[in-house]
């Protein structure tokens, strides 16, 4: 089946009457980045094989751009346009368009909400950027991308996890599910405790989250009014005593305190697989 042109995409977002010169030739040199492109990282073999392809073939697809005094802004094709520079190309075929800023930033967003390897944070920043700028809210956005409000909703909502975590979804540590799990866990030290043994154990998505449904079961304050009024806080001191052996385990550990020399230390397991290896663990 024929892949669908990216060109005759973006007539069908933006409505046909978009003015559009004929297709020419430009020199690399011209045409300058796009400022609205949420992509921030190339996979560099990825590129490496779409370079060589341009060597073999040129460039087959023109790259979408605008004008910008006597030089031109890229709309889409970045991709194609570094492998034409790193190919050693001196010209490629465009296709200049009469856009706006907000078409032009449309155009960017359906150009990369539709590639799998944009990671989650990237197209969340992308569409987070458009509605801050041109004051849309997610219903808004969506009719004009033509996708699911939800979709963006979800992804909008994964900019509240904490960095690090965040940092974990764009290195492919863990998986949008995962992030959406960690979600519901509101403080982000939790999140990232969580997040550090979900990597380290390798969970699947079943398994963090009974791993989560199990952490939130056990209760945070004591049942009996006595044992309340001599809970303490946990001091950061403790909190990464919790930390380090979450690491070291590989599993969730609490440090309740019911006094100042006082309390218990719980450890998490899901399967008596993982008893077993806790038992040998604590055995050594």
């Amino acid at each position: 089946m024929e892949k669908k042109r990216l060109g005759r995409g973006l007539d069908a977002l933006l409505g046909a009457d978009v003015a559009t010169d004929e297709q020419a030739e430009a020199a690399v040199g011209l045409i300058g980045d796009n400022p609205h492109q949420p992509r921030k990282t190339f996979d560099p073999d990825d590129l490496a094989a779409l370079t060589a392809s341009v060597k073999s073939h040129g460039i087959l697809q023109p790259l979408v751009v605008r004008r910008a005094g006597e030089r031109y802004e890229l709309v889409a094709g970045g991709r194609r346009l570094r492998a034409a520079a790193e190919a050693g190309l001196k010209t490629v075929p465009i296709r200049v368009v009469d856009f706006n800023d907000q078409q032009a930033y449309e155009a960017t967003l359906v150009e990369n909400i539709q590639r799998s390897d944009l990671n989650p944070i990237e197209k969340a920043l992308g569409f987070k950027d458009y509605i801050d700028r041109f004051i849309l809210n997610h219903d808004q956005l969506a009719k004009r991308l033509g996708i699911a409000r939800s979709s963006i909703t979800n992804l909008v909502n994964l900019l509240d996890l904490a960095p690090a975590v965040q940092d974990g979804i764009r290195l492919n540590q863990i998986s949008e599910g995962h992030a959406k799990l960690l979600k519901g866990i509101k403080k982000h030290d939790q999140q990232i405790a969580i997040f550090k043994q979900i990597v380290a154990m390798g969970l699947s998505l079943k398994a963090a989250e009974t791993l989560i449904r199990d952490m939130k079961d056990v209760p945070d304050e004591p049942t009996e009014p006595a044992k309340k009024a001599e809970r303490v806080e946990k001091t950061a001191h403790v909190k990464g005593i919790e930390d380090e052996l979450r690491t070291k385990l590989l599993t969730w550990v609490d440090i309740k305190l019911r006094a100042a020399d006082k309390g218990q230390i719980v450890l998490h397991f899901e399967t008596n697989d993982d008893f077993e290896r806790l038992l040998q663990v604590l055995r050594k």
